[in-house]
């Protein structure tokens, strides 16, 4: 069983920046990608930005692509989602998912979930 656990969340001003972390117990066959979804007040989870556990190789979503940046501590097992230049559009709870999904940002093929960790950008 893979436990994920999120932090860093928290209140920041538009333009500004803030680090979002994702430490997972273990990593497995199973967890072939990491990734970090977000999910608004009404809307559907979507996917954020993902990498590979294994070589690295990262994904992004259109919205944020330029502005955040995912990257990966392999010897802790952890990933880290930088955020830039943020906007209140990206105001969010934001999730870390782990996975050996075929298609990165669908959500539904990922078996493990973080608890989630608010962001609240303000204008």
């Amino acid at each position: 069983q893979v436990q994920l656990v999120e932090s860093g969340g928290g209140s920041v001003q538009a333009g500004g920046s803030l680090t979002l972390s994702c430490a997972a117990s273990t990593l497995t066959y199973s967890t072939a990608y990491m990734t970090w979804f977000r999910q608004a007040p009404g809307k559907e989870r979507e996917g954020v930005a993902a990498i590979g556990t294994v070589d690295g190789t990262t994904y992004y979503a259109a919205p944020v692509k330029g502005r955040f940046t995912i990257s990966r501590n392999v010897a802790e097992n952890t990933v880290y989602l930088q955020m830039n230049s943020v906007k209140p559009e990206d105001t969010a709870m934001y999730y870390c998912a782990a996975g050996r999904p075929i298609r990165v940002f669908q959500a539904s093929q990922y078996n493990y979930w973080g608890q989630g960790t608010q962001v609240t950008v303000s204008s």
